[in-house]
């Protein structure tokens, strides 16, 4: 079982927006950094941004300008916003700490970009 539940991903045409959640326990949020990744089919896991605890926040070149992660240090749930989705966003979406500890990967949330 892992430690992270994601969720609102979706379909949503090209342009398109969604915002992704995860959940995970204090003990774990409390970690230095937070991240989100994604995986395509037929594709290896990719870090696409993380987050500090100071909010000091990186981005993978490809989602640049259009990604946006945050954090609810309250709730224990980090956020990304995506805006300008692209067909090659289409991914499962997993968050984790960095570096990724296998046995907190949760299911992830599948975004789907189509028109």
């Amino acid at each position: 079982q892992g430690q992270f539940v994601e969720s609102g991903g979706g379909l949503v045409q090209p342009g398109g927006s969604l915002r992704l959640s995860c959940a995970t326990f204090r003990t774990i949020f409390s970690s230095p950094i937070m991240a989100w990744y994604r995986q395509a089919p037929g594709k290896q896991r990719e870090l696409v941004a993380w987050i500090t605890s100071r909010d000091t926040t990186t981005y993978t070149d490809s989602v640049k300008g259009r990604f946006t992660i945050s954090r609810d240090d309250a709730e224990n749930t980090v956020y990304l916003q995506m805006n300008s989705l692209k067909p090659e966003d289409a991914a499962v979406y997993f968050c984790n700490i960095w570096p990724p500890r296998d046995a907190y990967w949760g299911q992830g949330t599948q975004v789907t970009v189509s028109s």
